[in-house]
């Protein structure tokens, strides 16, 4: 199931709104629409590229901007807001659905979407007009920028050296955070390899806890096998490690996965899609092109 649109949501959000009879809270809120949309857990975790604020949040806020602006909210002190009587007279029309040409009839929401739009490019597009509110649309092109810089990063590690590779993940875990993220607490062991394993990182300083690394550049069609994971297991036990992590730029197949379950050791599992997204979110191989903040009004701070 996917997550509702903005628009999708105004209907139930403003039915929610009109049965509380007072305040609502949007926190509360966001919680009771899932709720009644039967929206998975994923979904309802799923969050925007900031980490800061949960998909449905967002577009719930993004509902709510639109009513108030057409009159069918208020907000009555921070984090909170009530049904007005136009949204009780409106859902007492029992609409099939609440959108921006819903939002037309009222004369302050037409006033500032024309005040909106003279402050637009000439001849632009709307992302609006599309069902999406403007920062699905910004998400939505950062999605495929994403993807494609993934793509792009995993065609670049299958040119690279195996010993390049290796200090890569190396670096990878270090930005993560292992190993303090300090150069001296981290190394890879390149052709010299220690029984299988291709990288060491210390999460102390006396060495007393240490995660090993195995790392494999195999063709993106080429499953790395559940015997490769056996051996591997086994050099963390000829190291009396018991903690192990196994990236590679291909794929792990359910029976690779199933078997790390069933081992007395952590071992982790890193394929080529995931490797990608670890790189472009710690900064490895990537840096950044442009930054832009996207900012809205505190309606709550103005309330008084």
């Amino acid at each position: 199931m996917t997550i509702p649109t903005f628009q999708q949501l105004m209907l139930p959000m403003l039915r929610r709104a009109v049965m509380a009879q007072g305040e609502t809270q949007m926190r509360d809120l966001e919680e009771a629409i899932a709720d009644d949309l039967g929206l998975p857990q994923e979904d309802r975790a799923r969050l925007v590229p900031s980490g800061q604020q949960s998909v449905l949040g967002n577009r719930l806020g993004w509902a709510k901007s639109y009513m108030s602006k057409a009159g069918l909210i208020d907000t009555t002190r921070r984090g909170y807001f009530a049904a007005t009587q136009r949204a009780r007279e409106l859902i007492a029309e029992n609409p099939p659905e609440i959108d921006v040409k819903t939002l037309s009839r009222y004369p302050e929401f037409v006033a500032w979407r024309a005040l909106e739009k003279s402050g637009g490019e000439p001849g632009g597009v709307e992302p609006i007009e599309s069902g999406v509110s403007p920062e699905d649309y910004i998400l939505a092109s950062y999605e495929r920028i994403t993807k494609e810089l993934t793509g792009d990063l995993l065609h670049r590690l299958q040119r690279t050296s195996p010993s390049f590779f290796e200090r890569l993940i190396v670096d990878l875990l270090l930005k993560m955070g292992y190993g303090g993220g300090r150069a001296d607490m981290a190394r890879a062991l390149g052709r010299s390899g220690d029984g299988g394993i291709d990288g060491v990182v210390k999460e102390d300083e006396l060495g007393l806890d240490v995660v090993y690394v195995q790392a494999k550049r195999y063709a993106p069609k080429n499953a790395v096998g559940v015997s490769e994971i056996r051996d591997f297991v086994g050099s963390l036990d000829a190291h009396r490690a018991s903690k192990g992590v196994f990236v590679t730029t291909s794929y792990f197949p359910p029976t690779a996965r199933d078997f790390v379950t069933r081992v007395s050791k952590r071992v982790v599992l890193i394929d080529g899609p995931e490797l990608a997204r670890l790189m472009i979110r710690h900064g490895v191989g990537v840096r950044t092109k442009e930054v832009y903040e996207i900012k809205r009004m505190d309606e709550d701070y103005f309330v008084e």
